[in-house]
């Protein structure tokens, strides 16, 4: 039960990271040239965009599990 309630609460606090972080940056390094021994590289920024369904999802299905907790317990 207790393990089902933690689950609950953690795919709830998922939920709303993902809602308040809409979107993540990375950086990524990549060889633009080379010659010989001479290389040259260039620095690209990508950007990923999660959508807010993702996170309500992982809201409901935390209270799902929340409220299955709960009834299985009685």
């Amino acid at each position: 039960m207790k393990a089902l309630l933690f689950t609950g609460v953690a795919l709830i606090v998922m939920g709303a990271a993902v809602l308040g972080y809409d979107h993540y940056s990375y950086t990524t390094t990549e060889n633009i040239l080379q010659i010989g021994p001479i290389t040259a590289t260039a620095e690209r920024t990508h950007t990923v965009s999660i959508p807010p369904l993702v996170g309500w999802s992982l809201i409901v299905g935390g209270a799902c599990v929340i409220a299955f907790a709960v009834v299985s317990k009685k």
